[in-house]
């Protein structure tokens, strides 16, 4: 467990997560989309091309994907094929481990929890078909095309949505939130907010020191830290 510099947590009364590679292992998925579709034009989706992108939106990636490796599709052709084959995978996805755990214990406890994420309503839809009982445990879900969402993580602006939906409004500085890409960390502390990141085992190190708090799993959340209820 690697903490900030300051190693000195907020108490806190509500918290937000990530979807993807966070609640759901849809990470792991995303690399095949992407090593297959580009693999049709023989090129290589890297890991450090994965690493930029993770938390964006889909156009917003896309666009970086196509400039980075000069693929002879739009950005809006490239999302249209990564669909054809997402809508094969990601009836799949798995539960992270201890995911079920936090997310029953917050809500037992009366602690309002949300999902923000970058991925469409369609996907999300998509992606938690198999998980419904535990995402009707969130209080809101708000979605990365969700019309008051202007701009992509690494712009705070899903978390900020997402906390103004609580009712009622919490102090931002009173949210934690729960991430697992760079990109979603910086949104989450330029949203006011602290922020747990859980990354992928392949993320550069450097990539995670802007974070409160750093762990390897879920498992591993000690919830009173923040001043949540302990498990029992």
């Amino acid at each position: 467990m690697a903490a900030s510099s300051s190693s000195t947590f907020k108490p806190v009364t509500h918290v937000i997560f990530d979807m993807d590679g966070l609640l759901l292992d849809t990470e792991r998925l995303y690399t095949l989309v992407f090593d297959e579709v580009c693999g049709r034009y023989n090129k290589k989706f890297t890991w450090e091309l994965k690493a930029s992108i993770m938390g964006m939106q889909s156009l917003n990636a896309a666009k970086i994907v196509c400039d980075k490796l000069q693929l002879p599709l739009t950005p809006e052709e490239l999302i249209k094929e990564c669909i054809l084959v997402q809508e094969r995978l990601f009836l799949s996805t798995s539960l992270m481990p201890g995911i079920e755990i936090i997310i029953t214990h917050l809500f037992k406890q009366k602690v309002p929890i949300a999902v923000a994420t970058s991925s469409s309503k369609q996907m999300f839809d998509l992606k938690t078909i198999k998980h419904k009982k535990v995402f009707g445990l969130f209080h809101h879900i708000v979605c990365g095309d969700d019309p008051d969402v202007k701009k992509s993580k690494p712009a705070p602006d899903s978390f900020l949505v997402c906390a103004k939906r609580f009712e009622p409004l919490p102090p931002l500085e009173k949210c934690l939130v729960f991430e697992d890409s760079p990109n979603g960390v910086l949104a989450a502390l330029a949203a006011g907010m602290q922020v747990v990141q859980i990354p992928d085992p392949q993320l550069d190190p450097e990539l995670t020191k802007p974070a409160t708090l750093v762990l390897k799993s879920m498992e591993d959340f000690k919830p009173e830290l923040f001043g949540l209820p302990a498990y029992d």
